[in-house]
């Protein structure tokens, strides 16, 4: 893992900038593929349930080098995503919650917690996903099974559905988040959210099981693309984790 001076990491960290828009069609025809959501479901606290700690990487600072340089991949994981779940775990001792239950549970009472809570619970949450839906893998890279019968059902194609989620990403103004969820009606649908937010809380303007997060704000592309939003998005298909967001999905098959 190379090393980079303090001062470019200071550079680069004094550009980033701070920080829902719903796009979606009814999965009525792909129903028989999904259930209800519901955080309180077993299976998300057992199988997707987040803590409060920053779990190691799936991969290396340089894993995504053609897509996400190392230098943005160091900084973005140890200073931005760590700082989140620090502060998250400082916000939950000072309002008296049990850092052992899992986040979501959190998250989907947010607005009983404070301004700190919501953005740094969302921040922590948000990028512990992140890094998931993300691999190494770089050419040929697109959904199977379930997962892309339910996109091609939805959406009409994976073509549509990735012009979507990249509307999602690019329209965003300022910073935050595109998602692909499930809602509770069980339609899939792509949505965005400012800041830290996130689908699980209950102040969200978007509401359901997120299955996969696209950050943009401006410290995860900016070295690499500078103002150039779109590229990035576009580059980032090559990297998503597929199995994953298939994993995630099929956790409410019914």
């Amino acid at each position: 893992m190379s090393k980079q001076k303090t001062t470019s990491r200071r550079s680069f960290i004094s550009k980033s900038l701070k920080g829902g828009l719903a796009i979606g069609v009814g999965l009525s025809a792909a129903a028989p593929l999904l259930q209800a959501f519901s955080v309180a479901d077993s299976n998300t606290v057992s199988q997707f349930k987040t803590g409060f700690d920053q779990q190691p990487l799936p991969y290396k600072y340089d894993g995504l080098e053609n897509v996400i340089d190392t230098m943005t991949m160091e900084i973005h994981y140890s200073k931005h995503a760590a700082a989140y779940s620090k502060n998250v775990k400082d916000a939950a001792i000072a309002e008296g919650v049990d850092i052992t239950l899992g986040l979501e549970e959190v998250l989907s009472k947010i607005s009983k917690y404070t301004v700190k809570m919501r953005n740094n619970g969302g921040g922590h949450y948000n990028h512990e996903m992140f890094w998931q839906c993300m691999r190494a893998k770089q050419t040929g890279n697109a959904p199977t099974g379930n997962l892309q019968a339910a996109i091609g059902k939805t959406f009409g194609s994976f073509d549509e559905f990735k012009k979507q989620f990249t509307d999602a990403g690019k329209n965003r103004f300022g910073s935050g988040w595109a998602w692909l969820y499930i809602d509770k009606d069980k339609n899939l649908k792509v949505g965005s959210t400012a800041n830290q937010d996130n689908p699980l809380m209950d102040v969200s303007d978007i509401k359901g099981f997120p299955l996969l997060a696209l950050d943009v704000w401006e410290h995860a592309y900016y070295l690499k693309y500078q103002n150039k939003r779109a590229d990035y998005i576009e580059n980032w298909w090559n990297v998503v984790n597929w199995d994953y967001v298939q994993q995630r999905m099929e956790t409410y098959k019914m």
